[in-house]
Formats: C-alpha cells, structure tokens, sequence
C-alpha cells in the first residue's frame, strides 16, 4: 500500500489569536508523520477562512510563505463552520487519500491523529476522535450534552456520542458523504449515514488557550434543534401527541362543566375560561412555530442554492504546481 496523502482540514472564524501556534503545531505533527513513514510527501494542512473579520486570512496567507505544508482557502463570505468544513472537505479531496478535520483551537487532541493513521492502514475508511470524559466542562453543559444525545438516539439520529467534528474520512467515505446533497448540513448525523469500517479514537479534550468559543449557549441551541429538525419528524408528532392530550383535556373539563350545569353547582368567572384560551393559544403558536420550522428548511432546500463560494484557493494552486514539476521530471 502507497503512502496515503492526507490532508488536514481547519475551518477558522475570527482565529487570529491561535493561528499561528495552530499552524506550528500542525506542521510539526505533519512532519513527523511523514518521518515516521505513515503519510506522503504531498500531504498538507489546509486551513478555511469562513469570511473572518480580523486578521485570519492576512495570517494563513504569511503562515503560507512560511510553511511548505500551509494552503489556504477564503470563502467569499461567512457561511457557518459546516458549509466551511464541507468546503474545505470537497477542496482537499480532489488530491488526498484521506482527510482529517479539526477545529482551530486544538481543543480536540492533535496526539490522537497519529493513531487515526494508524486506523487508515489498518483498513478503517472513518475514524472518530471521541471524548474520553466530559470533565473540563460545567455540570450544565455535561448533562445538557448527555441529554442530547439520549434524546437524539431516543427519536431514531444515530450520533456518535461526544463526537464533534474531529474524524478522519478516506477519499471513498468522502465520495459518499457529499451525494447528500442538503443544504442544512448536519455532518455529525451525514457521517454515521455513509456507511463503511468505522471505529473511534478517544482523547482528552484541551482548553481553549486563545481567543473566545464560536459556539455560546445560544448557538449550541440553535445547532443542536437544526440537527434534530434535519433528521426527524418527532417534534411534529410531539406537537400533534400534545393537540391530541389538550382535546382530551378540554372533553374532560367540558363533561364536568355539563355536569356542573344540571347539578346547579356552577360558579360564574373568567379566570379559568382566560387560562383555557391561553392555554390552547400557547400550543397553536408552538405548533405553528415547529411546523414553519419545517417549512423555512424545506424553503432552503428547494432553492438549490450553493452552499459557499471560494475568493481565493491557495490549496489547488499549490497542487497545479506539483503536478507541472512532476512532468517536467518525467
């Protein structure tokens, strides 16, 4: 078996502060995986400048002239850490054997890359890096996390448990992953649908050393009902279980408000007629709500727009350069 080319991916958003060290890190890495003989020559680091507005993409293009192994690629604008993976994924696979991605903080162990190889030679076309413990995180974010996935595996998504986006994908796991062609991409939930010899590689998550986390509370939140609404209809049933138990109430209040009137025994009031309005109010709009949710996505898809457009592509360039001295020498 020849040396497999192996590209890493990086997508960035306003990582100005841990670039550079990233950078050192990766290329460090790369290096000794090409001394010890696990990796070709050809392999590379690409980082994904997701429409930054600091100074990213002025210190990808230095770390470029710096590093032989640094390529870069700038979207034309900032479309989310997904649609900047799979950019950055759809790029590298035009010339890698296999692709690794992780994000730029190097929360997720880059040690642990060494044995993702070691997988690929052993015949995986997936590896997941998986986090050994949850320990450097709060006592909310840990349960809500476990929640998640419970609840997740609960309505039918199989997810890898406290797998993010860290994971190695041959070139053939690749070619499956983008026939899915969705806009509301949710990689964590598409990987585990490709199929193929999987295994995982579990780790110790880092703390941030620089910068601030792209994902606050209130994206989490935002991801995680994205990926539930992209994979499963459950929450349209919860809403019509929830209709169904409010018509049985409202029968069972109405049948002792009728006995009530022939026994004489009613009490003038609008307290409990407001709540009963507010009540029934309350689960229309969540209905209404959870359905437009369903329909704005359908919207999305329907349009077939493109998912990102690339300003500037230091990675294929760089590759037509290898490929013009290549002949010059044959």
């Amino acid at each position: 078996m020849n040396k497999p080319v192996l590209t890493i991916v990086v997508p960035c958003f306003n990582e100005e502060e841990v670039l550079p060290d990233t950078s050192i890190q990766l290329s460090n890495l790369l290096n000794n995986l090409i001394d010890d003989a696990l990796v070709s020559k050809g392999s590379t680091i690409l980082f994904v400048d997701d429409g930054s507005k600091d100074l990213t993409w002025e210190i990808i293009e230095i770390e470029c002239e710096k590093r032989p192994f640094v390529k870069g690629l700038k979207l034309a604008k900032n479309v989310g850490h997904q649609n900047a993976l799979i950019a950055g994924l759809e790029t590298a696979s035009k010339q890698s054997d296999c692709v690794i991605s992780i994000d730029a903080d190097l929360q997720d162990d880059i040690n642990a890359i060494p044995s993702f190889i070691e997988k690929y030679w052993e015949g995986f076309e997936i590896v997941y890096g998986v986090r050994g413990s949850r320990e450097t995180d709060t006592y909310f974010k840990r349960t809500t996390a476990l929640g998640f996935y419970r609840f997740m595996n609960r309505i039918g998504i199989k997810l890898v448990p406290n797998h993010a986006d860290f994971r190695l994908m041959s070139n053939r796991a690749l070619m499956e992953l983008f026939k899915y062609q969705e806009t509301n991409l949710f990689l964590r939930g598409l990987v585990p649908l490709v199929g193929f010899k999987s295994t995982k590689i579990y780790y110790d998550r880092k703390e941030r050393t620089a910068g601030e986390s792209k994902y606050p509370l209130k994206k989490m939140l935002a991801f995680a009902f994205d990926g539930i609404t992209s994979f499963s209809v459950a929450p349209i049933r919860l809403v019509t279980l929830i209709g169904f138990l409010a018509l049985v109430i409202s029968l069972i209040a109405g049948g002792y408000a009728l006995i009530q009137e022939l026994l004489g025994h009613t009490v003038s009031g609008w307290t409990s007629l407001i709540v009963s309005i507010w009540f029934v109010g309350g689960l229309q709009l969540m209905g209404i709500g959870i359905i437009g949710e369903y329909i704005g996505k359908i919207y999305q898809e329907v349009k077939r727009r493109p998912r990102y457009a690339i300003e500037k592509d230091l990675y294929s360039s760089h590759v037509k350069e290898q490929h013009q001295k290549e002949a010059v020498l044959n």
